[in-house]
């Protein structure tokens, strides 16, 4: 007895037969519509930028080559495949986060370490080793080592020996003057008449003293200015250490007898 073909299985197959000839008719619609495309290139080369070519193997993956074969008309099954193996090896590619050697130290680590060297002049390696693992940074003695030798720090025992100049001040601000003449055109009875005066600065408070306006300083004027300027009570050498000044003839040893405590 012949059977009764099931009407919901013959309205399903019937459906489907529709939709397969329906895709049939947009992919050959859309290869058609390719086809005239290409015809407006002239033959000229297509040039696709790195976004369409994502998107084209993208697609082209899931179509694999068999199909490819029968619907790419830009470009070839083997070169849209060759793109998609391009965009997974660049998804996995580390490269560009590596480096030759170990990762160099951080920057803010860097600093802090020459500022230990620099403000500690016998801190070897070790010490200033030590000092960065009680802040929590662990770093090797070569590394530190690297470091210094960067910034043109010398080892401890050559840092000891070698004072700068910015670094002897740091350390004697409070004892320290500078002094210098300057001199100033006045008009006069008799004309136009220059003077010197001698001044001075106090380099911890940047107070500035004129110590003496003469027509014609000599040792004597600057032996009294000597006595003034040490003065117990309101001399602004008193309690200081050393004196700044340049080579000028004035500044002679004997001007300055009254204060031995002078360098």
């Amino acid at each position: 007895m012949p059977r009764v073909l099931d009407p919901f299985r013959f309205v399903l197959i019937a459906v489907a037969g529709w939709m397969n000839q329906r895709q049939l008719q947009i992919i050959d619609y859309l290869r058609e519509e390719n086809r005239v495309l290409r015809e407006q290139l002239g033959g000229r080369r297509l040039r696709l930028n790195d976004d369409q070519r994502r998107r084209l193997a993208a697609k082209a993956k899931g179509l694999g080559r068999k199909l490819l074969a029968e619907v790419a008309t830009i470009v070839t099954p083997e070169t849209l495949l060759a793109w998609h193996r391009k965009l997974i090896a660049q998804k996995y590619d580390g490269s560009g986060m590596r480096g030759v050697g170990r990762p160099r130290t951080g920057g803010e680590i860097e600093a802090l370490v020459v500022g230990m060297a620099q403000e500690n002049r016998d801190w070897g390696y070790r010490r200033i080793q030590g000092a960065l693992s009680n802040l929590g940074h662990e770093l090797a003695r070569s590394t530190i080592a690297e470091i210094l030798e960067r910034h043109g720090i010398e080892p401890a025992p050559e840092r000891i020996r070698k004072t700068t100049w910015k670094e002897f001040l740091s350390r004697h601000w409070e004892l320290v003057v500078a002094a210098d003449f300057f001199t100033v055109e006045v008009w006069t009875r008799r004309g136009l008449q220059r003077f010197m005066v001698l001044f001075l600065i106090e380099l911890s408070t940047r107070k500035v003293e004129v110590a003496g306006i003469a027509a014609a300083a000599n040792g004597l004027w600057m032996s009294q200015i000597g006595r003034n300027l040490t003065d117990a009570g309101e001399g602004i050498l008193h309690g200081k250490r050393y004196l700044i000044h340049d080579r000028d003839p004035l500044f002679k040893t004997e001007s300055w007898k009254c204060s031995p405590m002078l360098v």
